[in-house]
């Protein structure tokens, strides 16, 4: 089964840090404006999760959700939350670490987008 979204070893590193310091977490696909494009990461509970939002799995036990309207862009690429060295401008959990997440991505192939991984109709946090 191939996944929607996956991690590098770094970036699941980070994200038993944050854990470890906040506890559950969560991660939504931010849209762009003043974020970019990149994964914000919120302890769970403290980021509403809307009605058209798609969880598109997890990453290292956290729940990644995106906008409906953009996973329509995203559906046929693997989204790999990776971490990179500098500040990012929004309000994920990382900031203060000196790292942001930045979202790569895997362009399926039709073997691949033959064995996705079903989405979760409703799923919510």
């Amino acid at each position: 089964m191939v996944e929607r979204v996956i991690a590098t070893d770094e970036a699941k590193a980070l994200i038993g840090r944050l854990r470890a310091a906040n506890g559950a977490l969560l991660f939504h696909q931010s849209g762009g404006c003043c974020d970019g494009s990149s994964a914000m990461c919120f302890p769970l509970g403290e980021f509403r999760i809307g009605k058209g939002d798609v969880l598109l799995g997890e990453i290292a036990g956290c729940p990644v959700y995106i906008d409906g309207e953009q996973f329509k862009f995203w559906a046929h690429t693997q989204l790999i939350i990776d971490v990179v060295k500098g500040r990012g401008s929004g309000f994920s959990l990382e900031s203060p670490e000196g790292v942001r997440f930045l979202t790569r991505g895997h362009v399926f192939s039709e073997a691949e987008l033959a064995d996705l991984a079903p989405l979760v109709p409703g799923a919510a946090a």
